[in-house]
């Protein structure tokens, strides 16, 4: 199946999907939203993939929302709708009877953080940068991030980073428990398909159960997480301030 920003592959039974989106370090846009949940959902009903690594083309894995794709001035029944299915990417990601790891670089930033929150196991590069710029653009943060992000690295740690908005780096990361392991980029996809090779050779059964079970002890209730988020996203994008502060953060990064 061919994407339009995400690119789909496979080696031997582990599936690769890469965000591709590159020229914006792949920032999530409605058409990337989807095309990853396509992905996902192929993966997923593929009997053949025993398996999955998700990272990203060129300088970063996610860079977080569009700014340029902003959703003000969208109806409150199309941004539910956007984030409904940003969601379901995650709801995928949990479910999924396969394991899934994260191959992180260059930035892993609001949604793009989230995302990679959502894989059972997170490789991340040296240099790589992870935070949540969601207070600062007047947005709020969803995927279930808000749960899983304190079950990672601690209420206090969540706190700090969510309301800051500053990043930290992937040793930073690794022992706060929101990465499992920090390698040189030039061997990041190296032990990210090593890993997962590792765990796909095990019984397929054996993981399937045990990661229904562990993910049922730590993530029950995720899902009225995320109600609370979608309605707190649409709280903070139909206001005038989202607007404003989009706006400036956008400029400014344009200006680098």
């Amino acid at each position: 199946m061919a994407f339009e920003t995400v690119i789909y592959e496979k080696v031997e039974n582990i599936a690769v999907i890469k965000l591709n989106r590159p020229k914006v370090l792949n920032a999530i846009n409605v058409q990337l939203t989807r095309d990853f949940h396509q992905a996902l959902a192929e993966a997923a009903l593929d009997a053949g993939v025993k398996g999955l690594i998700i990272k990203g083309e060129g300088r970063a894995f996610c860079a977080g929302d569009d700014l340029s794709e902003n959703p003000q001035g969208m109806q409150v029944e199309d941004i539910l709708r956007h984030v409904e299915v940003l969601q379901d990417t995650t709801r995928i990601m949990l479910n999924m009877e396969k394991c899934i790891v994260a191959a992180v670089h260059g930035y892993a930033l609001g949604a793009g953080c989230e995302w990679a929150m959502s894989a059972d196991i997170r490789i991340a590069a040296e240099g790589t940068k992870f935070g949540f710029p969601e207070t600062n653009v007047g947005a709020g943060v969803t995927n279930a991030g808000t749960k899983l992000l304190p079950l990672l690295v601690g209420i206090g740690r969540a706190k700090w980073m969510v309301f800051s908005n500053e990043r930290i780096d992937a040793h930073t990361a690794e022992q706060w428990g929101l990465v499992n392991r920090v390698v040189p980029p030039e061997e990041l996809d190296t032990v990210a398909m090593e890993l997962v090779k590792k765990v796909a050779a095990n019984s397929s059964l054996s993981i399937k159960l045990a990661k229904r079970q562990l993910n049922y002890g730590t993530y029950q209730d995720y899902e009225q997480q995320m109600e609370m988020e979608a309605h707190d996203v649409v709280l903070t994008l139909t206001g005038m301030e989202a607007a404003v502060r989009a706006r400036a953060a956008l400029d400014k990064t344009k200006q680098k």
